[in-house]
């Protein structure tokens, strides 16, 4: 978990006055790993009890996971046509050129994420008790905090440090440029 995220998000909202969906949908659009939106979502309704911004950036996030698929699959489609049209300016043979691969176009994580959406979806739209899935639930926060754990662990620190200021100046950068975009967004949209 990104722990500035989930710090410095609900406190940023609470300063400029957030409604309770305006910061899930905040903390949904600009906090980028999932781990770190259910966080920062987390010790918001921690501040606003009964504020249930978890459940409204969990989905705000979920959605702009899934909008992944399109994404993947025009960008495939069109680095297919590419090939095949640098193929034909140096001659080579149509039959010869890579085309469009489904594989290439959706990693196998998309696949099994759609399919673990729609057995979830399924079952819930035919009365599976949703206690049936309260193990995978545990194993899924399990993988989650073993997956951030890792990521932190192989952080190479002195690397990072021999790197220079340019990287770190950077990210900073990113995350104070998407976290403005996600609050325009929502004062032009009327929302904030």
């Amino acid at each position: 978990i990104n722990l500035p995220d989930a710090l410095i998000f609900p406190t940023e909202g609470y300063v400029i006055g957030l409604s309770n969906d305006g910061f899930g949908l905040f903390a949904g659009t600009a906090v980028n790993d999932t781990s770190s939106v259910t966080a920062a979502a987390a010790v918001w309704d921690g501040m606003h009890p009964g504020a249930n911004a978890l459940d409204y950036a969990t989905i705000v996030k979920l959605t702009r996971t899934l909008a992944i698929i399109p994404i993947t699959f025009a960008l495939a489609l069109w680095v297919s046509a590419r090939e095949r049209k640098q193929a034909a300016e140096n001659g080579a043979d149509a039959a010869s050129t890579s085309g469009f691969s489904l594989k290439r176009a959706l990693p196998t994580f998309i696949v099994l994420f759609v399919c673990a959406s729609l057995v979830a979806t399924g079952a819930s739209a035919v009365g599976v008790d949703p206690a049936v899935f309260a193990p995978l639930k545990t194993l899924s926060k399990f993988f989650i905090v073993v997956a951030m754990a890792a990521i932190g662990l192989s952080t190479d620190v002195v690397g990072l440090v021999k790197s220079g200021a340019k990287p770190i100046v950077l990210g900073a950068a990113c995350w104070v440029a998407i976290a403005c975009t996600s609050l325009a967004a929502q004062h032009m949209l009327g929302l904030w």
